[in-house]
């Protein structure tokens, strides 16, 4: 349980801090004994079989470092308002109880995944950071962001490292019961080379595009709500980023029941066969027409302890 919100040394963690609970080598599911705000002074660097669970208190991180899953398996973050990250590092940090090393600067992502794989991102509430709000590279995979709630942000979501990084051609994400609301403007997601099941989601807000991707991405959209902003010339929710037109219409992106309002529009690509979306099916999608009550919850819950949530 974490009962201390302090962070005054990333290498030598005081027992009772959430640093102290996430490095440990152990299985652990970390509960918080009250509401607090985590000022954490330099990247969290959680180790493997770690949940995180914020239900029952307000919990923020916010305002310093974020949170680091790299080269971890079995992680759960959930619950969480992760708000105002800042770039940090060349400094000191530890990873394990036996582990600490020096880390260069950090970009200011929420929720940083690398070379990291079974990831759930769920329930939480991310807004305002340095660069992205959950990005995933580097040959993570089987990662599930889900029922979250995005806000007044830039670049969202990034999955995939670069276009010339192909062992990104492996990710699988599904992004699930999520509202993209207020004051975004693109990368929900971003992808590169891997498969992208986005479903059931509920975009109300985008500046620039909703879903762009690179390097052949396969692209599963079913069931989104698209509500295109007022601008006339942002009414495309795809972007395909820096690819002539020659080169993307052989990639596999399908919009499939979804709802699209004020002028949104969805460009599909690829021969449009089924069993080209295998791997980027992971769950049955319920009708569009259902999108604003499966997501009516995303984000925080509202628990308290003694009450359902």
């Amino acid at each position: 349980m974490v009962t201390d919100s302090g962070d005054d040394d990333p290498v030598n963690p005081r027992p009772g801090t959430l640093r102290h609970a996430v490095i440990q080598d152990t299985p652990l599911w970390i509960v918080f004994k009250r509401d607090m705000v985590i000022q954490l002074k330099q990247e969290l660097i959680m180790n493997s079989f770690k949940t995180i669970d914020a239900r029952g208190v307000n919990v923020h991180i916010a305002n310093g470092a974020c949170i680091t899953v790299q080269f971890v398996t079995n992680v759960i973050i959930h619950g969480l308002h992760i708000h105002d990250c800042k770039p940090t590092g060349n400094a000191l940090v530890r990873s394990s109880p036996e582990h600490f090393g020096w880390r260069t600067m950090a970009d200011g992502d929420a929720i940083s995944i690398f070379g990291s794989s079974h990831i759930w991102v769920d329930h939480n509430s991310l807004s305002n950071c340095a660069d992205g709000l959950v990005d995933a590279v580097m040959g993570s995979t089987a990662i599930t962001i889900s029922n979250n709630y995005f806000t007044h942000h830039n670049e969202v979501m990034l999955l995939g490292h670069s276009d010339s990084y192909t062992r990104d051609k492996l990710m699988q994400v599904t992004i699930a019961y999520n509202h993209f609301g207020e004051g975004l403007i693109q990368r929900m997601p971003r992808c590169r080379h891997g498969y992208f099941h986005v479903v059931n989601n509920d975009y109300t807000h985008w500046e620039m595009y909703a879903i762009g991707g690179s390097a052949n991405p396969t692209i599963n959209s079913q069931g989104n709500r698209y509500l295109a902003p007022v601008n006339p010339f942002a009414k495309e929710v795809t972007k395909r980023v820096d690819t002539a037109a020659s080169q993307w219409h052989g990639w596999n992106w399908r919009s499939e029941g979804d709802l699209l309002l004020n002028g949104a529009y969805f460009t599909p690509s690829g021969a449009g066969a089924s069993g080209s979306y295998a791997r980027a099916s992971s769950l049955g999608a319920k009708s569009s027409s259902m999108v604003a009550t499966i997501t009516s919850g995303a984000g925080v819950l509202n628990c308290r302890r003694g009450r359902q949530c």
